[in-house]
C-alpha cells in the first residue's frame, strides 16, 4: 500500500502546477483571464482564452501579465462617480 500512495502524491503535486491561470492587464485598465500562459510571438502574445479558443493581444496593449494568484486589482481605474441629481418636489415645480 506504501508504495501506491507515494507515487500517486507524486503525480498529484507535478499535475497541479500545470493548471495556472494568468492575467493580462491590457493599458486600459481590462483584464483578460487565460488558461495557459501567454507566449510572445511576432509582436503579439498568444494565449488560449476561458472558452479554449486562441486569441492574441499586441504587445504594445500590454501592461502586466501576473499568475492569477499574485494578479491584483490595484491597478483597475476606478468608475468616476457621477453627480446625483436632487429630487424636486412635485408641488415646488411650479416655481421653477
Amino acid at each position: 500500500m506504501r508504495r501506491v500512495i507515494l507515487p500517486l502524491l507524486a503525480g498529484l503535486l507535478v499535475l497541479t502546477g500545470c493548471a495556472s491561470h494568468y492575467v493580462i492587464t491590457l493599458t486600459n485598465g481590462a483584464a483578460l483571464t487565460t488558461t495557459s500562459k501567454p507566449q510572445l510571438r511576432e509582436g503579439a502574445y498568444h494565449f488560449k482564452d476561458a472558452k479554449g479558443q486562441e486569441s492574441a493581444v499586441s504587445a504594445g496593449r500590454v501592461r502586466e501579465i501576473a499568475p492569477a494568484s499574485m494578479a491584483g486589482n490595484d491597478n483597475r481605474p476606478k468608475p468616476k462617480s457621477s453627480p446625483k441629481l436632487q429630487k424636486r418636489k412635485w408641488y415646488l415645480l411650479w416655481l421653477a
